[in-house]
């Protein structure tokens, strides 16, 4: 049984942290803390505002239940606005051990999500220290407004989700070393609107020196700002934000922040009321600038980095099957571009298939992660690992799922080890391999390692990516790399001055 116990208390479970003592839950093989607070509740006149120094506490804090989720749409039991609580697994006998710590950031488009969706156990088992955090989504974590602007020295609002993340990071900081983990040895990682996270933090000067290795999956946030959203494209000025909370708050009826602030939490999770602005921000703060032009400018966190995507992301997010319907809305979306975009996606005559959905996948996601390993592969000191997830039976010709590949979030289960329904007889393989990459990274920032295929770093000269597949994973080349590099042409032309006129 481990024992990580505060200085000079052997009570196992016990642990003194910013704030006061808390008791976790002690197994045979870790010890588990739920339900940490590191901020003060962000309520009442701290909505909209910075995480601010945990309330203390008298006595022992009970750590076994997770805490609140985020205000959210949908049916969550336990939600509240009082959600900034992390949790943290340690297999350490002792506060002595210095294990390399992982921190999951989860994803949910920033307008959902929750830590209490995922048990860290199984990666910690690996030797690692697994936190997860909780930080505010939809519009009480990314909204903002002239007057929330005003408030600030900075002058901007709207990334309150990503400062909470970054409160949650300098907590580990300050506290880890009393779980038996590192603060020197912090590795990030994310998925979706985490792993999108993930990328914002490698570009925020904020985040320096909170963490040295970061893995990202599915996301990448390198397309430029544009009025009107699009998968790849949710990016916008403080100004237009800002703008957008201005009518935002019409609709709720709130003449002023004051206002606002007055209304009951349970406003903000009603349906519809959670997207529309529920977005991370250009503020030239948290976010300096558009992300491509930082890592050209060398103007970024080199940390170590393993990035990916799965192969059929786009089937999550095309919402036609009508080819007449998809070609309509690529030519809506890229305009002058839509033509050689069709041409490197080309739809069927009567259907849409993986090809074309493809686009999509690699608008959101793909070209995003292939942006970010090219870019800092050619501008960075720190190693980079691509990768491209592909798991999934071969469906036969008469199957609806015919032609499908691996869609949006499969990858988490085989990360965390939850893949309860395998598919097939490799996946529970697969998920081993995967786990080893993930926690070998947290403690080498390299992937390789005795029992896994070996992974070969992306450099500027090899563009080269690990394909976790089947029960052998290989290297091989970059999948669609030549449509990529056509989609990378768009992005280019979205850059200039013509490109940013014509999306306004």
């Amino acid at each position: 049984m481990i024992a990580v116990a505060c200085s000079g208390n052997s009570t196992p479970g016990l642990v003194k942290v910013e704030g006061g003592t808390i008791q976790g839950t002690v197994t045979e093989s870790m010890a588990i803390y739920k339900g940490i607070p590191f901020a003060a509740p962000p309520v009442g006149d701290l909505r909209w505002k910075a995480p601010q120094p945990v309330i203390p506490w008298e006595g022992v804090r009970n750590t076994t239940e997770f805490g609140p989720s985020p205000i959210q749409a949908g049916s969550q039991e336990n939600m509240s606005e009082d959600c900034l609580y992390l949790n943290v697994w340690t297999p350490a006998k002792s506060p002595k051990e210095k294990l390399p710590v992982l921190v999951w950031i989860y994803g949910g488009g920033f307008a959902g999500g929750s830590t209490s969706y995922y048990d860290g156990a199984p990666l910690a088992e690996q030797g690692v220290v697994l936190v997860s955090v909780n930080y505010r989504v939809g519009k009480l974590g990314f909204f903002a407004h002239p007057e929330l602007s005003a408030e600030t020295e900075q002058g901007t609002s709207g990334n309150y989700g990503l400062l909470d993340q970054i409160a949650g990071l300098k907590w580990i900081q300050n506290n880890i070393s009393k779980f038996g983990g590192d603060p020197d040895k912090v590795t990030i990682f994310g998925e979706s609107a985490g792993g999108i996270s993930v990328s914002m933090l490698c570009a925020s000067p904020l985040a320096k020196g909170l963490f040295r290795g970061a893995i990202s999956q599915s996301g990448g946030s390198f397309g430029p700002t544009r009025k009107t959203s699009y998968p790849g494209e949710n990016m916008k000025t403080l100004a237009q934000s800002e703008q957008e909370g201005l009518a935002y708050a019409e609709t709720m009826g709130a003449k002023s922040i004051s206002d606002l602030r007055a209304l009951d939490a349970s406003n903000f999770a009603k349906p519809g009321m959670m997207t529309g602005g529920a977005w991370p921000v250009v503020d030239g703060y948290v976010i300096l600038d558009d992300q491509h032009k930082l890592y050209e400018q060398g103007n970024y966190n080199d940390v170590a980095v393993l990035i990916g995507y799965n192969s059929d992301e786009g089937a999550s997010f095309s919402g036609t099957k009508d080819p007449k319907q998809h070609i309509a809305s690529v030519e809506l979306r890229y305009g002058p571009f839509a033509e050689k975009l069709l041409g490197a996606y080309p739809v069927a005559e009567n259907t849409v298939p993986k090809t074309a959905r493809d686009l999509m996948r690699d608008a959101a996601f793909g070209w995003q992660t292939w942006a970010w390993a090219c870019l800092q592969s050619e501008t960075g000191k720190a190693p980079v690992y691509l990768y491209y997830f592909d798991q999934h039976p071969e469906y036969p010709e008469d199957s609806p799922r015919y032609g499908y590949g691996s869609p949006h979030g499969q990858d988490v289960d085989f990360v965390f080890g939850t893949v309860r329904n395998p598919q097939q007889d490799s996946d529970q393989k697969l998920s081993k391999i995967m786990i080893k990459y993930w926690t070998n990274f947290a403690k080498n920032l390299d992937p390789n390692g005795e029992g896994v295929p070996q992974w070969t770093r992306f450099t500027p000269d090899q563009h080269c990516s690990m394909h976790l597949t089947g029960e052998t994973p290989f290297i091989g080349e970059v999948p669609d790399e030549s449509a990529l590099n056509v989609l990378d042409s768009y992005f280019a032309w979205r850059r200039t001055p013509e490109g940013a006129e014509w999306a306004k």
